[in-house]
């Protein structure tokens, strides 16, 4: 049986000599009319949207509702501020390139798309990192954790890690020769890869990967190790410390709500980095580069999720943002929850 389908080429930008090819479908398949590849793009669509509403609504509900400033919360502002980022810019960059192979907003919009992707990227996990330390202090010293962790000082470390991420990105563009305008060198006009030195690579598998999620992953074994050993000592004093054994309680809820958020994570990023270094040619549009890259960017879309499931001040907050109650003058004062988680 003869396949219908031809393959045709043509330019990005006919009229320029130096333009890139770009590869069509023409025929009865044509990428255009494929109902599969519109189903696609209409689902990524709206993958992206309900990553931006629902982080929205968690960036709306920690800011303004005065009984969720907590230290904690902060940390989850601040990772919904990343995945807020990945909703907005990152997957509508890469929608656009699932549609078209070329790229039509010149070399620095390119670098300027490519610095947002891998700062928001980046600035995610290293907010798990905060996450992970803010939960392990909560666990293992309770008694001092409230004036240990504040959220000032948590500010302050917000800040700087962003900082940080912001200055290690633009460090990695500048030495892979994809920062300024007189360093970006492509093979055709209309193309936007970066192709990056292995050495750096391997410092950004290092630095970006393998040393924060180390670090999470060692945290977690410390606190879900104290949080069995105080779930025994709870249980044995329930009815004469009933207070204690419920805020205690409440900091190991968390702490495991906020490991599935790193698992999650995880399982997410764990196949993308094992491909970008097993498979030559990944930073084209590979079938493993387009799948990897789309889970890592889903992971952003299912941390509101988790908190709407697991956190009792999630749903409630929505439900008097949609309910417009918000609006209210009194608002930012609502009891949310009995108990402080």
């Amino acid at each position: 049986m003869v396949n219908s389908q031809t393959i045709t080429v043509q330019y990005c930008f006919p009229d320029i000599n130096s333009s890139c090819k770009k590869e069509v479908r023409s025929g009865p398949g044509n990428v255009r009319s494929d109902p599969a590849y519109i189903f696609l793009f209409i689902f990524l669509s709206c993958i992206s949207v309900c990553t931006v509403i629902l982080n929205l609504l968690v960036i709306i509900s920690i800011s303004h509702f005065k009984q969720l400033h907590t230290p904690t919360n902060l940390l989850i502002l601040s990772l919904a501020a990343a995945d807020l980022l990945v909703g907005m810019f990152v997957m509508p960059v890469k929608i656009i390139q699932l549609k078209d192979s070329c790229w039509y907003f010149g070399d620095m919009a390119c670098t300027v798309s490519e610095i947002i992707i891998s700062y928001s990227m980046n600035a995610s996990l290293f907010n798990l990192v905060l996450i992970a330390v803010d939960r392990y202090i909560a666990v293992s010293d309770p008694l001092h954790y409230p004036t240990r962790i504040t959220v000032c000082k948590t500010s302050l470390f917000i800040v700087l890690s962003w900082s940080i991420t912001l200055m290690y990105i633009i460090i990695v563009f500048y030495y892979i020769d994809h920062l300024l305008q007189s360093q970006i060198i492509t093979s055709c006009y209309g193309e936007c890869v970066v192709n990056g030195k292995f050495s750096w690579l391997i410092t950004d598998l290092v630095v970006c990967f393998v040393a924060p999620c180390s670090v999470i992953l060692i945290l977690y074994s410390i606190i879900f190790k104290a949080a069995r050993c105080q779930a025994k000592t709870v249980r044995a004093v329930r009815l004469a410390l009933k207070k204690h054994s419920s805020s205690n309680s409440s900091e190991i809820k968390a702490a495991k709500t906020l490991g599935l958020v790193i698992f999650v994570y995880l399982a997410c990023w764990i196949p993308y980095y094992v491909c970008s270094l097993s498979i030559e040619s990944f930073t084209t549009a590979t079938i493993a580069s387009t799948v990897f890259g789309w889970l890592v960017c889903i992971n952003s879309s299912l941390n509101p999720l988790i908190y709407a499931i697991f956190y009792p001040w999630f749903r409630t907050s929505v439900n008097i943002i949609v309910s417009c109650r918000i609006f209210k003058s009194t608002s930012s004062r609502f009891h949310l929850f009995p108990d402080n988680f």
